[in-house]
């Protein structure tokens, strides 16, 4: 049976997964996407692990039930944590993450090989990334450096002014200020999707010179071959969204905007329980 038709399923522990939406959108407008955000319990970041796999596990069941033909884990959090269950969970839909993608992306564009990842605590704490990028390129030096705040300030849609640009000289001013004993890093890897809204500040505070990769892109055109791969890439058709979010649809639709990069109103959401 052929499942072209049904739409490609995107997870997110809140609103930062529309950054990958937005790049899904541009890279496969055939295709419609199902996005689902948990914004009644973000963060992730801060949870426990067996906490995360559990609420991922039951976000993606929901999109399952509903009809997907391609989950995305939008999440680094949720990617770090719980990407093997679902991929054995629900064998043989194809269940991407957007760490690889990211990792692969971020080896690509150093120079000097020392790259510079952000992202939640506990993505951090998982080395995921240092071990994704170290897969493809073995030369590379690693930092990775937990910036929590960013998070919530990107959910309430605080993107520039003193407060985020000094919590993020807070957190990165240290890693990126010229050292005589060490090269600087020249890459700074977006680990958490939340992040990219945030790309103005971050490159002002780590310099013009330092290339930010986002993995969003990467993760559409991954989807993208995959769905190629398949056979299951839809054709003639104009592409809708449906949004759905576990609370506050009001705020969902207000903060939403943000990442989206279009406005967005209270009526496109569909509140769900999990």
């Amino acid at each position: 049976m052929n499942n072209s038709h049904l739409p490609v399923g995107v997870f997110d522990s809140g609103m930062g997964g529309l950054t990958v939406l937005k790049a899904i959108n541009a890279c496969l407008p055939a295709e419609d996407v199902t996005y689902l955000g948990d914004t009644a319990r973000l963060p992730y970041g801060t949870k426990g692990r067996a906490t995360i796999v559990r609420y991922t596990v039951q976000a993606a069941g929901r999109l399952v039930e509903m009809g997907v033909k391609m989950l995305v884990i939008a999440c680094n959090t949720a990617t770090s944590a719980a990407l093997p269950d679902l991929r054995k969970r629900y064998a043989p839909l194809p269940v991407l993450g957007v760490v690889e993608p990211g990792a692969a992306a971020a080896a690509r564009a150093s120079r000097n090989g020392r790259i510079v990842v952000i992202a939640t605590e506990a993505t951090i704490a998982s080395g995921v990334y240092q071990h994704a990028i170290a897969r493809v390129r073995p030369d590379a030096r690693v930092l990775g450096r937990a910036c929590t705040l960013f998070v919530p300030l990107a959910e309430e849609g605080w993107l520039e002014g003193s407060v985020v640009e000094e919590t993020a000289k807070r957190y990165l001013k240290d890693i990126f200020t010229p050292d005589v004993a060490a090269p600087r890093p020249d890459t700074l890897l977006l680990g958490c999707t939340h992040f990219p809204p945030l790309l103005p500040v971050l490159q002002r505070v780590v310099g013009r010179d330092v290339h930010i990769v986002d993995s969003a892109a990467t993760t559409a055109q991954c989807a993208r071959e995959e769905l190629a791969g398949r056979g299951m890439l839809r054709e003639h058709h104009v592409g809708v969204c449906r949004f759905l979010t576990t609370d506050n649809r009001a705020r969902f639709a207000r903060t939403g905007c943000l990442f989206l990069g279009h406005s967005l109103k209270k009526s496109d959401v569909d509140l769900v329980d999990l």
